[in-house]
């Protein structure tokens, strides 16, 4: 099939190369002149394991193209996929602008029997609300909902063996046209209306950003009572009825879904008259949780961080990704900056001009008072530290994310502090 893809961001550029790799012709519209060079001479602009071998495949069979002109990408597509921002404005709500744009730009540029088929997560409503926009125009295209699933780190993946594949249509017709460009993959699929493939997707990153709260408040329990949460997340996943996933804790929430999709579902249920508290709830405890991170740090750093060095290991939001849009990281030594620390960080992949960057993680603990886990990157585990302890100035850890061994860092005269972990 010809496939539009409008937005070569994070979700535009995976489902692309996906669909291409499926055997689908896909044209890929993108506004930033820049990426789309990029993206042409075979640079991928986003860290994601997996993304540049499903691109260069693509484009090798000839199956995948990048073009500046929205209207020169839609040309001859039967199915115009919309993966556009929908930043959170300044009320909590998704802001729709670029999608109401693209449409308004693309109305009147598809062929008879096109469908728009929206992957951007929007507030449930929006599909029948942008039904209205086409017809408003005139156009001749029909519209459904497909929202997508991916986890930044783990997209390819995703893609290739997907959960689920959700379509919201109003004509049956029309979801098992989206289905079908995914009839090689051994997925199930949801058929429903529009309304309800959007709240699927708010529900579903609500629920996890309240499940990974959760487990943040349960470490902070443990901690208080003199549990060790290792043992109580691996005795509580192992019933059935809750399962192992989502119960690590850590600083907070970050990446662009999580922290938007649950403001802009509070400010979905206002609109229909419900107070969500619980979620409210949910969004005060993932501020609290950085808030608690950032107190550990200055406790051991002696009571204070004016003056003090602390050294930062991952500015990512999570491990895989080097995304750090709403990063807890970069949230807690903002923080920390603010009560006067000094933060050097370190990242394999991510990089953020607020923050000094080393290039490698013991250089980063150079004459640092404490050492601050903040990104669960798999390399950090086996960092020599012996060399650690002789680089720094200090002597504690605070590891955010309980990925090292405690034994092993107090072996060579550490002190270390976790989460929820007060005999570990």
């Amino acid at each position: 099939m010809n496939i539009a893809i409008i937005g070569a961001g994070y979700v535009g550029l995976v489902t692309g190369a996906g669909l291409a790799n499926l055997g689908h012709q896909v044209r890929l519209g993108e506004a930033n002149a820049d990426r789309v060079e990029l993206l042409r001479g075979g640079g991928v602009p986003i860290y994601e394991q997996g993304l540049p071998d499903l691109l260069s495949r693509a484009t090798e069979r000839d199956l995948l193209s990048f073009h500046t002109s929205n209207k020169e990408a839609v040309t001859g597509a039967g199915f115009v996929f919309l993966s556009l921002p929908t930043p959170e404005g300044d009320d909590g709500r998704a802001d729709l602008r670029y999608v109401h744009a693209v449409i308004d730009e693309l109305a009147n540029e598809v062929d008879e029997g096109t469908l728009f088929v929206v992957k951007s997560t929007v507030p449930p409503g929006t599909v029948a609300s942008l039904r209205k926009r086409l017809a408003d125009h005139g156009s001749p295209a029909r519209i459904v909902s497909h929202p997508e699933f991916l986890r930044e780190g783990k997209a390819v993946e995703d893609f290739m063996e997907p959960d689920r594949i959700v379509v919201g249509a109003w004509d049956e017709t029309d979801a098992r046209a989206v289905a079908d460009l995914y009839r090689t993959l051994d997925a199930p699929v949801v058929i429903t209306d529009p309304t309800s493939a959007e709240m699927i997707k708010y529900a579903s990153n609500a629920y996890l950003a309240t499940r990974l709260t959760f487990v943040n408040t349960l470490a902070n329990v443990c901690e208080a009572v003199g549990a060790d949460i290792i043992d109580v997340v691996a005795g509580l996943g192992m019933d059935h009825r809750v399962g192992p996933h989502f119960l690590q804790p850590g600083p907070g929430y970050g990446g662009s879904c999580f922290p938007k999709d649950t403001s802009a579902l509070i400010a979905v249920a206002e609109d229909a008259g419900y107070d969500f508290e619980l979620l409210r709830a949910v969004i005060e405890a993932d501020e609290e949780q950085r808030r608690r991170v950032a107190d550990k740090v200055r406790q051991a750093a002696g009571g204070g961080l004016r003056g003090r060095r602390v050294a930062m290991w991952g500015v990512a939001f999570k491990a895989g990704t080097d995304d750090v849009r709403e990063s807890p990281a970069v949230r807690i030594a903002a923080l920390l900056q603010a009560d006067g620390a000094e933060v050097v960080a370190y990242d394999p992949e991510a990089s953020t001009d607020a923050l000094i960057m080393a290039s490698d993680p013991v250089s980063a603990t150079a004459d640092a008072d404490v050492l601050l886990i903040a990104t669960e990157w798999p390399e950090f585990v086996t960092v020599d530290m012996s060399a650690v302890a002789a680089a720094m100035r200090g002597h504690r850890v605070v590891d955010s994310r309980n990925i090292l061994d405690p034994k092993k860092v107090r072996a060579v005269g550490l002190d270390y502090w976790g989460l929820g972990r007060p005999g570990a």
